[in-house]
């Protein structure tokens, strides 16, 4: 079975798409199979791996209203083992037409569940809000990954979120883990910066992965050019420090991403996106 990962902050701003588009890039560029699912209305998750969502014929609101199957709606990306569930326009009104939906908190789920086994991985970049596409994203996952920016703010809402999750698992997903918390847009050239880590890292301890994601002009521009930080700038600072995190991501995870069937044990464990 593949590991679903929502990668999930209620506060908009906070390198989500940035770490979902990174983090499922950079395990298809290890040679995982990767589905990353787009739920964000906004679909920045789809056109920042060069998909025009303008053209796209089947999006994930089909998955969600129309029971369509994902095998019908999954897409090529720009990188190799890496497959997109789209998101366009029609996915701005999918909370409303939910509401009144019988098993409207486990459609994704549903949704999943006939995925091939041959997948890995499955990334879900969700919306910046506690509506019901956010629910569905934590009831079909098996772990959330909170992105939080190395700002002044950066703690607010967070005990909302942690509550939300808490609420998720006591009454639809009592598997639900936290992955990790992931800090990014960090600026040491402030004192702030230091100072909001070191918070961060009281509150969830080991939770916390070692790797933190800097401001960087390169990861910026990536998305315009419809493409991962990897395959537009891999000596980048930002490429440099999500190729860590994905190492992070992989050692976390290694009984379940090391899997049997490799040659020989050094194989398995090669460096990580050479």
């Amino acid at each position: 079975m593949a590991k679903v990962v929502a990668i999930c902050n209620q506060k908009g701003g906070v390198g989500k798409t940035s770490t979902a588009v990174s983090l499922a890039s950079g395990l298809a560029l290890e040679g995982r199979k990767v589905v990353l699912i787009d739920l964000d209305p906004q679909g920045n998750s789809t056109s920042g791996l060069g998909i025009n969502k303008t053209n796209v014929q089947k999006s994930i609101y089909n998955a969600l209203l129309e029971n369509t199957p994902l095998s019908e709606i999954l897409l090529s990306s720009c990188v190799q083992n890496l497959f997109v569930v789209p998101a366009n326009q029609d996915l701005a009104g999918t909370e409303v037409e939910l509401v009144g939906e019988l098993g409207r908190e486990g459609r994704l789920r549903k949704a999943l569940a006939p995925l091939d086994p041959s997948i890995d991985v499955v990334i879900i970049d969700c919306p910046p809000s506690f509506g019901l596409l956010t629910i569905n994203a934590l009831t079909a996952a098996n772990s959330v990954m909170i992105p939080i920016q190395c700002e002044y703010y950066a703690l607010e809402g967070l005990s909302q979120l942690m509550k939300t999750i808490g609420l998720i698992r006591d009454n639809l997903n009592q598997a639900l883990e936290i992955e990790g918390v992931v800090m990014t847009m960090a600026d040491y050239r402030t004192k702030l910066t230091q100072e909001v880590i070191d918070e961060v890292r009281k509150h969830f301890g080991e939770k916390v992965y070692k790797t933190v994601i800097p401001r960087n002009i390169r990861l910026s521009e990536a998305p315009g050019f419809g493409k991962p930080i990897f395959l537009y700038d891999k000596d980048s600072e930002g490429a440099k420090k999500y190729k860590d995190l994905v190492k992070e991501f992989i050692l976390n995870n290694a009984s379940h991403l090391y899997k049997t069937g490799y040659e020989n044990k050094e194989e398995s464990q090669a460096p990580i996106l050479k």
